[in-house]
């Protein structure tokens, strides 16, 4: 757990927070917020999950507060987004691609912390998705977004659930390494826009309900 914990999960993590930050300064670029409120969203997206992390293992200050390096990534991705915003903002699948990139990689880091914490593989399985998919959630709900983690047509959780049990799986029989990490990343990444791109969900939590909108779209192709 050595190698895993001090270097995979430190790069795994700050990708992550890359991914999730470009993809709030993207949903702030189409809502026309101002660069602050760009950073702002940017920062809730991608430290907001592993804030909710830290203070759940109790395991003293988040680590988006003690170490700088956590605050560079949301600058980069609203500064590639300011210039960049203007040449792909016809290509509305792209903040779907950059959420399910952090998604993939949060996924996994959430899940070891919890494990180096001494969570039992349950906990750390839960722990992993909450880390996943908290920040999604905070960022939707403050830019006045239906959150994706409730959205009846998508699976959202599902792919974050494979990866936090495939992370405890690798990781309690000791095959968890750099490149099992990219693969399991991968798979969880690819599940996520597989399943938005084919409209994959779950039954309805009452049986015979319809899924206003995606049930006529389906029905006139």
């Amino acid at each position: 757990m050595t190698f895993s914990f001090s270097f995979v999960l430190v790069w795994l993590e700050l990708a992550g927070v890359f991914f999730f930050a470009v993809s709030g300064s993207l949903l702030a670029a189409r809502k026309q917020f101002d660069l602050i409120g760009s950073l702002l969203l940017a920062s809730v997206v991608s430290l907001g999950g592993g804030v909710i992390r830290d203070i759940i293992l109790n395991t003293g200050p988040p680590a988006a507060f003690t170490n700088p390096a956590y605050l560079a990534p949301p600058v980069l991705a609203v500064v590639l987004v300011y210039f960049l915003f203007s040449s792909v903002q016809r290509f509305t699948s792209l903040l779907v691609l950059f959420d399910a990139g952090g998604l993939a990689l949060f996924c996994i880091t959430g899940t070891l912390k919890a494990l180096s914490a001494g969570m039992n593989p349950v906990a750390a399985v839960l722990l992993g998705v909450t880390t996943a998919v908290g920040g999604g959630l905070l960022r939707d709900i403050t830019a006045n977004e239906v959150p994706q983690l409730f959205d009846p047509r998508d699976l959202y959780a599902v792919p974050a659930f494979a990866g936090a049990t495939a992370t405890v799986v690798l990781s309690l029989t000791g095959a968890f390494t750099g490149v099992s990490a990219c693969v399991v990343a991968a798979v969880v990444f690819a599940l996520r826009i597989t399943a938005w791109r084919l409209h994959w969900h779950f039954p309805l939590a009452v049986r015979g309900w319809h899924r206003l909108g995606l049930d006529a779209a389906e029905s006139d192709s």
